[in-house]
């Protein structure tokens, strides 16, 4: 075949084969680059956006440029209903021009964010808009726009820290630059989880990862940041349970991103079902102080007790079942190895899956890490691969606790502790607690930590299966 004939943009660094096993051997954040070359929905700004959707409304949530200390949940948040060509009216800032219902909200006080657009609704009469994305390049045949979001922003535009339980994410960045940080999963101690405002399958910070208040949130110092900048182009892959606060840094911003739901294990089904119960009772029952906007817009509604009840016992049954299948099938000897979804894996699959594989890691493929961990040349990248923000630190001082100070580069690693292991917020500084009335919202954050909702479904586990071993005192 003559090669000289195929265009540039057509040879990407990895197959799709390659990424799918790349993705099924990364344990932290990546960038992948060159992998959207000829993508038609590079086009895809905001003005082009405005042109496609003419008089559609679309829905943005407005939140206030002001440092509290405190994260901006959604339900703190204003929201309108405005057209595109609105939005960018009211971003330029052009006296006389029609902004809409956003005249209401100074331009200088107020950022905008029209996030979680499912294409397939806004573009459900311009199907094929859907295959300007092509997921199907990274080895998810048949995936496109449908399955996609579509994010646009202004600078200030902010998704609260949290983790997302069910799945990973796939985020093309097509207009301007967001910048992302990351915290691992070993974290969430040190990010103080909370289940209010409540949203299936997320858990929230109860953080300002940008200013945090360290007198509220001391083990936040313990929290180790990774930073990345996303480039138009780019890719970021975010793996399940890793916490993620994302802002824009540029004046508007479009973002692509890609939901990938795995296969959720029986124990997490039986833990969410027990969190949703407990929250819902709290939160439904007639209280002074349940007077807050608890229930996250992503949220369809609050389902009653009685369902709520009914999901607890069938994700108890199902998993209970599913152990019973597993203890079996421990007994048979000529039983076949399972993957993570308890599913027999085929003779082919074995073979590709456990064989080791070095991820490439390079200028197409640069991990989101600590600088302090692996220097930018054993990495195989170069400055020019790279890109610095120039405000990241000033704008993360807050966390910043010690003296070390990490490499240039695309990531950025914020260590929290003093290399004497001191903090710069020295005991000279302590004050004695003020101990304040105990409100609904902080016993349920008691009641529903991450570590009460493992030994809560654990008990009921083992109250159905019949290996409950505790006893009534005589």
């Amino acid at each position: 075949m003559d090669m000289t004939m195929a265009s540039p943009d057509s040879i990407k660094p990895f197959s799709p084969e390659e990424i799918q096993r790349i993705l099924h051997h990364l344990q932290q954040p990546a960038v992948f680059m060159n992998m959207t070359c000829g993508w038609p929905v590079l086009h895809w700004t905001a003005e082009h956006l405005s042109g496609c959707l003419g008089d559609k409304l679309v829905r943005f949530r407005l939140g206030r440029k002001e440092e509290t200390n405190t994260p901006l949940f959604e339900t703190q948040c204003f929201y309108v209903e405005a057209k595109l060509a609105h939005f960018l009216s009211w971003t330029r800032g052009q006296a006389g021009t029609d902004v809409g219902p956003f005249f209401e909200y100074p331009k200088s006080d107020y950022w905008a964010y029209a996030d979680y657009k499912y294409i397939a609704i806004l573009f459900q009469d311009q199907p094929s808009m859907f295959e300007d994305v092509k997921w199907s390049e990274f080895g998810f045949e048949g995936r496109n726009g449908r399955e996609s979001t579509l994010w646009i922003g202004t600078k200030g535009a902010n998704t609260p820290c949290h983790m997302d339980s069910y799945g990973y994410n796939l985020v093309l960045q097509v207009q301007g630059r967001k910048r992302w940080h990351l915290f691992p999963p070993e974290d969430t101690v040190h990010l103080y989880p909370t289940r209010i405002p409540y949203e299936e399958s997320s858990v929230f910070s109860q953080v300002d990862v940008l200013q945090p208040d360290l007198r509220r949130f001391p083990a936040f110092q313990g929290a180790r940041a990774h930073i990345v900048t996303l480039q138009p182009g780019q890719v970021l892959y975010v793996p399940r349970h890793w916490w993620h606060y994302v802002e824009s840094v540029d004046p508007i911003t479009v973002s692509i991103n890609s939901w990938i739901e795995l296969e959720v294990d029986d124990m997490t089904r039986v833990s969410e079902a027990v969190t949703k119960a407990v929250v819902c009772a709290f939160k439904c029952a007639p209280s002074d102080d349940n007077t807050d906007n608890w229930l996250n817009p992503t949220e369809e509604g609050v389902t009653s007790y009685n369902e709520n009840i009914q999901y607890v016992n069938l994700a108890v049954r199902a998993c209970a079942q599913k152990q019973r299948g597993l203890i079996m099938d421990s007994r048979d000897k000529r039983s076949s190895k399972r993957d993570s979804r308890g599913q027999i894996r085929k003779n082919s699959v074995l073979v590709r899956d456990s064989a080791p594989l070095s991820v490439p890691f390079g200028p197409h493929l640069i991990p989101v890490h600590c600088q302090q961990d692996c220097s930018l040349e054993t990495r195989g990248v170069t400055a020019k691969d790279l890109e610095v923000s120039s405000d990241s630190a000033q704008r993360t001082k807050g966390l910043i606790q010690g003296k070390h100070e990490c490499n240039p580069g695309l990531t950025r690693c914020r260590p929290c502790d003093c290399a004497d292991g001191t903090s710069e917020n020295s005991s000279e500084d302590y004050e004695e607690p003020v101990h304040t009335t105990i409100t609904t919202n902080d016993l349920l954050n008691c009641l529903v930590h991450p570590d009460i909702i493992a030994h809560v479904t654990k008990l009921l586990l083992d109250r159905h299966t019949g290996n409950d071993r505790t006893t009534t005192p005589s």
